[in-house]
């Protein structure tokens, strides 16, 4: 089991030497939506810092998809902004809000859509959500065949399924990071599995 953060421009500045030695592995907001444009704008200095500290890191994007074709043009524009970069955890697909509209079965088309763009392009893919909503508005499919990132904050974690990760809390605090920052569980040895298969770059 490892504990790491997940992080996004909210973070703002973050010390990664400072950081170091404080976090088991960082998962990186890389952007929202179907453009390459819209990456997140710490992105780029938050994965350079991770790799300069020597913190393994995956990276998540974040879905306003309102239809399969959309979530395809998501996939497209995330490889675009992680083309070239190493992952030792998975690249996640970060499906809350808006995107849950539309019913279970629409929700999940959207999500193996995604899915399976960035399978096709060698990545380790799942899906992150909270533990209600995962139950509710995707399929059992999807939810097994994918690696799930679930969220409840709290002291335990009543999602029923299968779960790779768990973020459990919003109000956590490091070295080198001011004010709060997003707290996860692993349960899995990501970086190996990774690896071992050739993929996110390896």
């Amino acid at each position: 089991m490892k504990h790491g953060i997940d992080v996004s421009y909210a973070q703002g500045s973050i010390d990664f030497k400072k950081l170091k030695g404080k976090t088991d592995f960082v998962i990186i907001r890389a952007g929202y939506g179907r453009l390459a444009s819209q990456k997140d704008i710490r992105f780029e200095r938050n994965y350079k810092g991770c790799k300069a500290a020597g913190i393994p890191c995956g990276a998540y994007w974040f879905s306003y998809a309102d239809s399969t074709t959309d979530a395809r043009r998501e996939a497209r524009a995330f490889l675009k902004v992680i083309r070239g970069k190493k992952f030792e955890y998975p690249v996640w697909y970060d499906v809350e809000g808006q995107a849950l509209s539309g019913g279970k079965a629409f929700v999940s088309s959207k999500c193996k859509a995604f899915c399976e763009e960035m399978e096709k392009a060698g990545y380790f893919v799942g899906i992150y959500s909270s533990s209600y909503p995962l139950q509710t508005f995707f399929t059992k499919e999807v939810r097994t065949r994918y690696a799930v990132w679930a969220a409840q904050y709290g002291e335990t974690l009543d999602y029923p399924g299968p779960v790779g990760m768990w973020q459990n809390s919003s109000a956590g605090r490091k070295s080198g990071i001011t004010g709060n920052v997003d707290t996860d569980i692993c349960y899995e040895d990501y970086p190996e599995i990774i690896r071992h298969a050739h993929l996110n770059g390896y």
